[in-house]
């Protein structure tokens, strides 16, 4: 009878153990899209179709002085809706050390910490530009010397503060006059083109997990300017040649393309995959890091609404069109907080919502054509005509989130994940009635 009970509690046993490993395959280790009760809830948005249709973000810029805004955190924090924030200016020099030596990050901290919170990624703007710069950075007298280990000390501390939580840098932000020529300002008239590495050197020594960036506006329009940006990466990238030895540590990886445009003047699909085609030659990734379509006349007509969202569509075909573009950023969602009418007056209405937080049509149109998109993506991946490559895709695999992403779901196609999900089901049902079938024996025969 003492072998009988011991036979009867090893197949209990051996029942418990399989019917905890039933729900999965131990051949499939890809990673599936899981999502948390609260964003179940939520309705599918920009995000979740952009992730869909292949790529990695739709995000949004955003800053703590919004936070109290509960109709405007009701959309910011919706993650299908946007699943990248990037701090709009709290995380720029002035505000990160106003005196020299003495950091303060309290502020992009909270967006950091509200973006990790709902599962949205978290992008890092800016560290070397000529404009929002503290007082001692204008006025000192410096020399090669001294302004090198200025902006060598702002941006390690910097940079390692937010070291593992940013998906990318904007490391050298508008460096460039609209002829493609260097701007004039404290970097350039000190170091000359020297800054551009100096700067790229220390965020890559500080995060070398983070994408760094080089960020510009007019780059889709100007061809000039275009060129002027060529000329950077090509500069940066003899750097990384001459430095990193047998293996080759990129000191740029990407170009922001702050796509800041107005309605009816926006170029064409064609237009902007040629110029972003440029740097994804040199082996770069790109995105529209500041999108907004201004109306240049206010208040805008039904024609112009058209237009509008024609030209968003625009943009996000583009994007979707192009290998290695791997997201869009809004630079503010709805028209109550865009920076545009202050800086030029009788202008504005650029977003997607409207300043009461309602959708425009141009949401609509970029939700249907995203929608569209996702619909006929290839299931494991993304559209035909778009693959995220690099670390994003690399951590995707191994189940790690791309660098510095704490999102709870992958970038895996929820397409694949169902069908994946679906097909290992039967497996399981057999593999189940199977062990059933020799308990029910065991059982059987210790009983008699």
């Amino acid at each position: 009878m003492a072998v009988k009970c011991l036979v009867i509690q090893l197949l209990l046993l051996l029942l418990v153990s399989a019917s905890r490993g039933s729900g999965s395959s131990s051949h499939d280790a890809r990673p599936v899209r899981v999502l948390s009760i609260r964003q179940e809830a939520q309705s599918e948005g920009l995000h979740s179709l952009m992730v869909a249709a292949g790529k990695l973000f739709f995000g949004t810029a955003t800053d703590t002085n919004l936070f109290n805004d509960t109709a405007y955190q009701s959309i910011a924090t919706n993650a299908n809706e946007f699943g990248l924030h990037v701090p709009e200016n709290s995380q720029k020099w002035q505000p990160t050390e106003p005196v020299e030596g003495q950091f303060d990050f309290v502020n992009p901290d909270t967006v950091a910490s509200r973006a990790r919170a709902q599962g949205q990624m978290f992008r890092c703007h800016t560290l070397t530009w000529h404009s929002q710069l503290p007082n001692f950075v204008q006025t000192t007298q410096w020399t090669r010397e001294t302004l090198t280990l200025a902006i060598q000390t702002h941006i390690t501390n910097t940079v390692t503060h937010f070291k593992g939580q940013c998906y990318s840098w904007d490391v050298v932000n508008e460096a460039l006059n609209d002829n493609g020529t260097m701007r004039n300002d404290v970097f350039f008239r000190t170091l000359g083109t020297d800054y551009l590495a100096i700067s790229f050197l220390a965020a890559r020594a500080a995060d070398p997990g983070a994408k760094l960036y080089y960020n510009d506006f007019n780059l889709e329009t100007l061809q000039a300017k275009a060129d002027g940006a060529v000329r950077i990466i090509q500069l940066l990238q003899q750097q990384q040649q001459s430095t990193s030895g047998a293996v080759v540590t990129p000191v740029v990886d990407g170009v922001g393309f702050q796509a800041h445009f107005n309605v009816g003047q926006t170029p064409n699909k064609t237009s902007l995959m040629a110029t972003m085609s440029r740097f994804v030659a040199m082996g770069l990734e790109v995105s529209f890091s500041e999108l907004d379509i201004a109306h240049t006349r206010l208040p805008a007509t039904e024609a112009a609404l058209r237009q509008q969202a024609e030209d968003y569509v625009t943009v996000v075909d583009a994007c979707l069109s192009t290998p290695r573009c791997v997201g869009i950023t809004v630079w503010e969602f709805t028209d109550k907080y865009s920076w545009i009418p202050s800086t030029f007056p009788g202008e504005g209405d650029a977003c997607l919502f409207s300043a009461n937080m309602t959708r425009k049509p141009a949401y609509s149109s970029v939700s249907s054509f995203l929608a569209s998109a996702a619909a006929t993506a290839k299931p494991g991946g993304g559209s035909s005509s778009t693959r995220v490559g690099g670390a994003a895709a690399a951590a995707s695999a191994s189940g790690t989130g791309v660098r510095g992403n704490t999102a709870p779901f992958t970038t895996g196609s929820p397409a694949d994940s169902a069908l994946r999900s679906s097909s290992s089901a039967p497996a399981g049902i057999i593999k189940g009635a199977g062990l059933w079938m020799v308990v029910l024996v065991g059982v059987s025969w210790a009983w008699r």
